[in-house]
């Protein structure tokens, strides 16, 4: 069986944008097969902040 391992490549703090899911969505489509991907989350500390994260899978 072949595992796949993910690696974080970068993660930043940005301000929140409701529109922000469809940059990553994007970026998720477009760059697969180069083996990266995309993430996005808010942030626990602040929910005015988002967290995008890049890795490579």
């Amino acid at each position: 069986m072949n595992q796949s391992k993910i690696i974080t490549l970068s993660t930043v703090k940005i301000n929140y944008s409701e529109d922000l899911y469809k940059i990553v969505d994007s970026l998720n489509r477009t760059l697969k097969e180069d083996d990266l991907m995309f993430g996005l989350t808010l942030s626990e500390e602040d929910h005015e902040k988002a967290v995008f994260t890049i890795y490579r899978t």
